[in-house]
């Protein structure tokens, strides 16, 4: 082999070699920054990883909303109405959080079963639903309209509510 043709293939493999290992960088960074979409039902299964960034999903079970008077630390449970997920959080809520509507949690799921919230994040108007908790729903035999049904429900009940503290 000539030097110039052995030069130009010593050089084109290097820089192959160099594309390979920051692709693999690359990767490797963003795999790290992935946070997926799990349900009560397949936390309860096992497939969600500990310690590890997730998002879990579903409706906040009614009676389950706890909060400490003295910081700004609160505890509910969210339900795909098949398995329930404790969740832990520590700040401020959306002003849309309450029980019976849907919300997606950012954080970390413990050893011991519950999540530890980073973000709550609640829905925007009384017909939207969080795709993902849309899909958990369904997928434990609920139909749009059972959860829109618990949704007006729940709506009725809070403007009574208001209603009368007035």
């Amino acid at each position: 082999m000539r030097p110039k043709r052995k030069q130009k293939l010593y050089l084109s493999l290097g820089l192959i070699a160099l594309a390979a290992i920051a692709v693999g960088l690359t990767l490797y960074a963003l795999r790290s920054n992935i946070n997926l979409f799990f349900s009560p039902v397949q936390i309860a299964a096992g497939d969600a990883p500990f310690e590890r960034q997730i998002r879990a999903g579903g409706m906040v079970k009614e009676g389950t909303v706890a909060r400490n008077p003295e910081s700004l630390d609160v505890a509910f449970v969210v339900t795909d109405y098949v398995d329930d997920l404790e969740v832990r959080y520590s700040g401020i809520l959306p002003d849309l959080f309450r029980e019976g509507q849907g919300v997606v949690v950012v954080g970390k799921l413990q050893s011991e079963g519950w999540l530890r919230a980073d973000q709550v994040l609640a829905r925007h108007d009384e017909n939207y639903m969080p795709p993902e908790v849309a899909q958990a729903l369904e997928d434990a035999g609920y139909t749009p309209e059972d959860y829109q049904d618990k949704a007006a429900e729940m709506g009725e009940r809070m403007d009574a509510q208001q209603g009368a503290s007035q």
